[in-house]
């Protein structure tokens, strides 16, 4: 496929959400606090093995398929993946590495794309309703009870009022925070439930994290971009 044809079917997946606030909370120190998001654009689907390998050269997934999302993929390779696709489309790139790899900096500005925040990716897979789960977990996630062990094809099942696909199941996503930075260090959040985690673990509102070097065959993740 050639990069313009590549390029229009990504900006065909992104979806455009308005700005909106949403109650994050941590049961660590029974905290809840509000967010105020600006309007910001996220793919319909996860980053599948095809456009990884692709841009990177390689697939790392343990559950092959070209319509299958990444996985194997630390949060690390995450940023890595997005800083290259945005070069190879022409796009200024929203992270930058310091000596560090830990010293992580963004670039507000640029048009580049991104994993999204943690808050982002709540309010996106809530879809603008207040249950955690956007419908019956059998209509919309891959989850330990139907997955048969491994996971599938990106939207298979039913989107979200957003038009978002697999935000729930299939794979865990990684978002760009820190988790709790006094306790876990440099661990990072990821969101959204797997195909290996039971009916409980796939809900809009649990939060997970690991270090950002942790790769695992049910976490991959999603492009996020500034609206």
């Amino acid at each position: 496929m050639k990069q313009a044809q590549k390029m229009e079917m990504l900006n065909a997946n992104m979806v455009r959400i308005g700005g909106g606030a949403v109650a994050l909370r941590d049961d660590r120190v029974q905290r809840q606090w509000q967010v105020e998001l600006k309007p910001f654009c996220l793919s319909k689907f996860q980053v599948t093995q095809a456009l990884y390998a692709s841009v990177v050269g390689n697939n790392p997934s343990s559950f092959t398929g070209d319509q299958h999302p990444v996985e194997n993929v630390s949060w690390y390779d995450a940023i890595a993946f997005c800083n290259s696709l945005s070069d190879a489309q022409g796009l200024q790139p929203y992270y930058t590495t310091g000596e560090n790899q830990d010293d992580v900096l963004i670039n507000q500005d640029a048009n580049g794309f991104r994993l999204p925040t943690d808050a982002e990716w709540q309010f996106a897979a809530l879809g603008g309703q207040a249950q955690p789960r956007y419908g019956d977990v059998e209509d919309v996630a891959w989850y330990k009870e139907n997955s048969e062990g491994r996971t599938h094809p990106v939207g298979q099942k039913q989107a979200n009022s957003f038009g978002l696909f697999d935000m729930l199941g299939n794979v865990w996503e990684w978002c760009f925070d820190v988790y709790d930075a006094e306790v876990y260090g440099t661990y990072r959040v990821f969101r959204g439930g797997g195909w290996n985690d039971p009916e409980r673990g796939c809900l809009a509102t649990n939060r997970r994290r690991s270090h950002p070097t942790y790769g695992i065959d049910d976490v991959g993740f999603r492009l996020a971009r500034n609206g």
